[in-house]
Order: structure tokens, then sequence, then C-alpha cells
């Protein structure tokens, strides 16, 4: 398989399952990188949790160990301890998403890794890091989702707790663990220091929900609630118009301005002229412009908020991403053949002048590259010795 992008050249050992772990490596993958997918003989179990044309293919698992190579060890058993010790000896990066107990009961903590391959880096996927009394709990992103607050903010929208309808902390705590890893990788290429990185689910997403979400509790002593105003009110719905649905953002005083020339409503006054003011009775300006939004047709306002340069969209399902004239016109799609036939798989969203990443293939049957990587990876054997040599003479 030939890899190109700006992680050609890097191998990676990748013990995750999954989502979290996986998504991180498929991202590498996609740039270049040679990912070894190492599964216990049973498999990844998202090899199963969704539809696909076989068993053990599922549309999860082919989309997040795309470009991959699967190879197949009992770890339990000294022959796969082995075969693995061997891999790492050649590899760039070893990521695994078990416990911390449970790696270092199979040999393979960081202190294990690095007496084999001291310029590895090691990247943990945990649930809770290990500096906490939670290190040891077992963890899924939806109960991450209600440990970081999302729940709650969706409770201030709505009134009532949900989760997001995404696998939000898996996919972010896995683009965390990418840029990680890299950067771990950017000083090894400096220092040819190796190094062990750790990526927790939990604190990934407390930061995530922080960013905004410290507001007021930023300031010692607090000037107010955690949560950002204008993300959590309840008018903060798409808008429905006289035939649907549309999003859009009237937000700075550029906007504003240009929003209320052309509409004219009979409700804007001057409490309303500046992002300060607005800011202080959100709710009520989402209110009017609710009311707004319904006289008009989607087309109608899309076209007008457009010529405002106000920033407007349908609302769209997930399956008309698959037909949008944008993504359809950049190149965002790249259909891949596999043994399954072709497969249409959302493409890397980065763009490289000189190291183009692409979705570097379809997802592995497991066990399919075993025999082909261990035999990359076993080290070389002395040749048999011939009868000169066994008789202990030889040509001079």
């Amino acid at each position: 398989m030939q890899h190109t992008g700006p992680l050609a050249g890097v191998r990676v050992i990748d013990l995750t399952a999954m989502v979290m772990g996986p998504y991180c490596t498929q991202i590498m993958a996609d740039m270049g990188a040679d990912v070894i997918k190492v599964e216990p003989p049973a498999g990844d179990n998202t090899r199963h949790i969704s539809v696909g044309p076989e068993p053990g293919m599922a549309g999860v698992f082919v989309n997040v160990n795309r470009g991959k190579r699967s190879v197949v060890l009992d770890l339990r058993e000294p022959a796969g301890k082995t075969a693995l010790r061997e891999l790492i000896s050649g590899a760039d990066v070893f990521i695994h998403s078990m416990r911390g107990k449970a790696v270092a009961a199979l040999g393979f903590d960081y202190q294990q890794v690095a007496a084999i391959n001291p310029a590895i880096v090691y990247t943990n996927c945990y649930g809770y890091g290990r500096r906490g009394p939670d290190a040891d709990r077992t963890a899924y992103d939806d109960t991450i989702q209600a440990e970081c607050g999302l729940p709650h903010v969706q409770e201030l929208l709505t009134g009532t707790p949900g989760y997001v309808g995404t696998i939000m902390a898996d996919k972010i705590a896995g683009m965390t663990a990418l840029y990680a890893t890299t950067m771990a990788l950017f000083h090894r290429e400096r220092t040819g220091e190796g190094q062990e990185v750790e990526v927790a689910m939990f604190e990934t997403m407390a930061a995530f929900m922080l960013v905004e979400h410290a507001n007021g509790k930023l300031f010692d002593p607090p000037l107010g609630s955690a949560a950002y105003p204008r993300v959590v009110t309840p008018e903060r719905t798409p808008y429905r118009t006289a035939d649907g649905y549309l999003s859009a953002l009237v937000y700075n005083d550029k906007q504003w301005i240009a929003f209320v020339d052309a509409v004219r409503p009979a409700w804007n006054g001057p409490e309303f002229a500046t992002l300060a003011q607005r800011a202080r009775c959100i709710d009520t300006v989402y209110a009017h412009l609710r009311e707004t939004f319904r006289t008009r047709t989607t087309a109608e306002w899309l076209e007008l908020l457009n010529s405002l340069d106000i920033p407007a969209a349908p609302v769209q399902t997930l399956d008309d991403l698959f037909d949008n004239p944008h993504l359809n016109a950049a190149g965002f799609f790249e259909t891949v053949d596999s043994p399954d036939g072709p497969m249409r798989f959302p493409g890397p969203p980065t763009w490289f002048s000189r190291t183009p990443g692409r979705v570097a293939g379809p997802a592995p049957r497991l066990g399919a590259h075993t025999r082909e990587v261990l035999a990359e990876a076993a080290p070389p054997r002395e040749p048999e010795p011939g009868p000169a040599d066994r008789n202990g003479g030889g040509s001079a």
C-alpha cells in the first residue's frame, strides 16, 4: 500500500477499540501513516454494532478503521506478546485504549514498551486520567456527556436533560489524542526523545465544554454562572419559516443593521442597537426574530440573508450531506474499491499543498494482514551453515 500525506513513513501500532482511539488512528492513516490495528481473536466489538455488507464489517467500524492493516494477536499467550514486541521495535507510535492496570498486566505499559523502543511515542486513551480518583472507572460516550455537562445544557435549551445526537465525547477525545500524539512526534523529530502521552475523555470534554461555559466562573470571586447565555437560551433553535426551518444568526452590529434596514421589523428599537445590549436581552431578541422569520419561505430568507452576508443555512438531514453541492464540488467524498464493492467515504477535511492526505483504503477484514505484517517485523534469521561451516573450514 502506497502512503502519501504528512505522516507518510510513520508506523503506528494501534491497540485501540470502539471509536475514540480508532478515530484518532483513522485520521493518521488518511494522513499517510502505516497503521497496524492489533485485534484480539474475536476482533474489535465495533465490527458488529451497525449495518454492513457482511458480518464483522459494520459501517461504523469500516469508517473509523479504513486504510489500516489488521493483525490478530492473542496477548494472553506468549507467542502473541512476542509478536507484539517485534512490532513495537520498529514503530513510531504505540496507542491503546485499555485501562492502565490491564495494559500493565499484559506487559505493555509505557516503561515496558519504552524498554523495547526508547524513541516511541506512547499514547494512552483513557476514560478518566490516572491522577484522579476515578482513574479505573469504566467510561462510555453517554456517561462522559453526562458528567461534562452536555445533558445539563440541553436541559437549559429544551427543559429536559438530553444527550447530543452524536458520540461527541468519543470523537473530540479522538481528535485530542491525534493532536497530542503528533505534538509528541514533533518533539521527537527535534530532539530524538520519545515520551508517554495521556488523553482522557472526561478531562478532554471538561476542557471542551468550559471554553465558553466557564464564563463568569472564571473570575474570583465569580461574576456569574458558568453558562454562556446566548447558546443555552430556550429560544435558540432553528427558526420556523413559512414552509420549513432555517438556521440564521443575525449577530454582530453590521449584520444587525443590514437585517433591520432590509426587513424593517416593527419591534426594532434603540434597546437593540448594539451587540452588548442585545446580549443582555438575548431571549427577547430571539423571540422577535422567531416571529419575523415565520413571514417568508426558507428560499426567500436564504436569498435575502446571503445577499446581506448574514450566516444562514437550511436545516438538512444526515442523508442530505451525501448530496450537498458544496461538499461534492469540493471533492469531499472519495469512492474506494473494496472486496464488498465501492464505498463512498467522507474524506479528510484538511488540505495540504505539498503532502495531501486521502482516504487510505478500505477497512481490513479481521486478521487480513497478520502474516504480511509479522513477516515484515520478524528479525532477520542467521543463514543456515553450509557444509564447510559445519566442518570448521571454508575459503579464505
